[in-house]
């Protein structure tokens, strides 16, 4: 069955607890099987023989904003019967509902009527609807069927060596000559012009099971039960001559008429067939195995990742030893100068040290940019953490973005401390504007962007529009517990070392009063060209896995590869790490101590080419062509840039700030 009552810390609670229970399996933690068997041994306890199906949201490649089932006029059932979605749920936009199809374990079905539907053209509203199926078909909207927790998949073969692909959808129409290559598994007459649309009011639904005995599962009902191991369906376009006896055999297309006369009436009648095969090779926890697999573009990436993971570990491994045998040299150099004479030889990073530490400008700005990174930080690493846990999974709907909202929420201490204790290093006092302003800045723009873009999304009616009861959700969350939680951060962060001297934190060399001049700086070592050449190495190793999300988010494919993905992170704080102290120890070789900003530039300028990549999978993958489609990808794409600038640039900022300590903490200093 579906989950419906799954909300955020109560998930994480779950979670943890699962964690200590012992196990036969690993699979899915929280989502139990559900054992199905005939109507004769339906008792309610250990089986069930009704099958409920549920219908999700309508959405295509070719549009950002997403509908509800009952948007486009289909048939529906009483949605006062819905699930309860999570929060995840909410945000992203899913709306699962009851279907009206009504199906029972081993029983099938031939050609049965849903409902018809019936338009009198004299009535404008019956324009209006046909004139919305029409787009719908012409947009290529796909249906997202679920049941027993798995997505109702629709296989067809693909160009490429007449491979398999199933999808997680299937379209509800089409348009001629637009996709022709989508139409033509389905539809078999063509009358050709262009302006022609179908709609698919038939569905063939194989449900698959595994039946299982006593010793199995622990239940037995013999041949006469199983568990749900698929479920896929094949969309067709029938012209059913008579509503109340249709006849399923008949493959003349239904043509959603273009010109009507005044007393004519047009009718959709939504029919479904059903037929359950046994097959007890497959086990129910293997069951995801052949949607997975048939993905596109899935085997083909594994040894072109790792190919560049190992590459990147190489490189930084060869940063880390040429950095660490300068340093070594450098170090024993500075600590065997005794005479005066030796001194005034001295060179590179140690004529700097009486500036090194100097406070950088704007220095609140920078300290409240660090404590959101961290609270960043946290939240994609514990996130990350529990999907390769599997608790996550994508048959666990909504639970990934549930977990990272209340992950950022309980973080926010996390954020109130890291930020007050960078900004008391740089001796600052204002401690009531810091706290507000990391509290505030940064889930400020996130939040006012999303509220922007829902704004979109409600005037366009898309059920991807979150409802008023959870933005004020939302920011009870915001105001009620993350802000409290900076507080107390905060708090915790100015009291640290307070027997220090002046309240600050303590620094291994002290500070000159007079600013040390900065010599002319060559072309690699001025600010802008390090910047640039500070994110290349870092973007470079999660380009192949963004690829990946970008369809996930985007392109309506599933993503499932949480354990590459936590691999792919570690390798990119190694490499945001090394790729910044390097940068740093070049910068104050050359006797530029303005390293505060530029060790958080370098790294962040990551972000700026994550935007360049979306830009140029925005215009080569998608084909949006419409105005508010592509300020939502682009509003989207905003939020995510930002929050992986704040990311790179606390990694490497942080990175950077232990190695300058550590370096000026070993060498002798007058």
């Amino acid at each position: 069955m579906l989950q419906t009552n799954v909300m955020g810390v109560p998930t994480l609670v779950a979670c943890a607890l699962l964690l200590l229970t012992p196990a036969k399996g690993f699979y899915l933690p929280g989502l139990a099987p559900v054992n199905y068997c005939t109507q004769a041994e339906d008792n309610g306890k250990s089986c069930k023989s009704v099958i409920p199906l549920f219908v999700n949201r309508l959405n295509t490649e070719e549009s950002v904003i997403p509908f509800e089932y009952h948007h486009f006029d289909f048939c529906v059932s009483d949605e006062t019967q819905s699930p309860v979605e999570n929060l995840g749920q909410v945000v992203f936009g899913e709306r699962i509902r009851p279907s009206p199809y009504k199906l029972n374990f081993k029983e099938n079905v031939e050609c049965k009527a849903v409902c018809t539907k019936t338009y009198r053209l004299s009535d404008p509203e019956a324009h209006k609807k046909l004139n919305l199926l029409k787009v719908g078909a012409g947009l290529y909207y796909q249906h997202h069927w679920i049941l027993d927790n798995m997505p109702v998949t629709w296989c067809y073969l693909v160009n490429d060596g007449g491979r398999i692909y199933c999808s997680t959808g299937f379209p509800m129409g089409c348009q001629i000559n637009k996709i022709m290559d989508t139409c033509t598994p389905i539809v078999n007459a063509y009358p050709g012009p262009v302006d022609e649309y179908y709609i698919f009011n038939h569905v063939d639904l194989e449900i698959t099971y595994h039946s299982g005995g006593e010793e199995e599962w622990g239940v037995g009902f013999g041949d006469n039960g199983g568990r749900i191991i698929s479920a896929k369906v094949k969309p067709a376009s029938i012209a059913h001559t008579d509503p109340n006896k249709p006849v399923c055999s008949n493959h003349v297309p239904l043509k959603i008429p273009t010109n009507f006369s005044k007393d004519e009436t047009f009718f959709i009648t939504y029919t479904y067939s059903v037929t359950f095969n046994k097959n007890n090779t497959i086990k129910w926890s293997s069951r995801w195995d052949y949607i997975l697999e048939s993905m596109p573009q899935t085997n083909i990436q594994w040894f072109s990742i790792l190919n560049s993971l190992v590459i990147v570990l190489f490189l930084s491994g060869m940063v880390a030893m040429i950095l660490l045998r300068t340093l070594h040299k450098d170090i024993a150099r500075y600590n065997q100068m005794e005479s005066g004479e030796d001194a005034q030889e001295e060179f590179g990073w140690k004529l700097v040290h009486g500036d090194v530490f100097r406070p950088p400008r704007r220095g609140m700005l920078l300290a409240v940019f660090l404590g959101s990174g961290s609270q960043v930080f946290g939240m994609t690493l514990v996130t990350l953490a529990f999907a390769c846990l599997g608790f996550l999974s994508p048959a666990n709907r909504g639970a990934l973005m549930t977990c990272a909202l209340v992950v950022w929420v309980l973080l926010g201490a996390a954020a109130g401390y890291v930020s007050a204790r960078i900004y008391k290093s740089f001796g600052g006092r204002r401690w009531k504007s810091n706290i507000l302003l990391t509290s505030m800045v940064c889930p400020g723009v996130v939040f006012s962007l999303f509220f922007i873009m829902n704004l979109v999304l409600w005037g366009k009616g898309s059920s991807a529009a979150v409802p008023f009861s959870t933005l004020v959700a939302l920011l009870a969350l915001w105001f009620g517990v993350s802000v409290p939680l900076t507080f107390i951060g905060a708090y915790f962060g100015f009291r640290k070392r307070m027997t220090s001297v002046n309240n600050i934190l303590d620094h291994p060399v002290r500070t000159n009063q007079i600013p040390r001049q900065i010599p002319e700086q060559t072309l690699y070592t001025q600010p802008l060209p390090g910047i640039v050449m500070g994110g290349v190495l870092p973007f470079g190793c999660i380009f192949i896995q963004l690829f990946f999300i970008l369809n996930s988010l985007w392109s309506n494919q599933m993503y499932y590869m949480f354990g590459l993905l936590f691999i792919v992170f570690v390798i990119l704080v190694i490499t945001c790490s090394q790729t910044t102290i390097l940068l740093c120890y070049f910068h104050l070789c050359a006797e530029d101590y303005h390293w505060w900003w530029r060790a958080f530039l370098s790294s962040g300028s990551t972000a700026g080419y994550l935007f360049i990549y979306c830009c140029h999978y925005f215009v080569t993958k998608l084909n949006i062509t419409d105005a508010a489609s592509t300020f939502l990808y682009f509003g989207y794409t905003f939020i995510m840039v930002f929050l992986f600038f704040l990311l790179t640039g606390t990694i490497g900022f942080m990175a950077c700030f232990w190695f300058v300590r550590k370096i000026y903490s070993v060498v002798k200093v007058d």
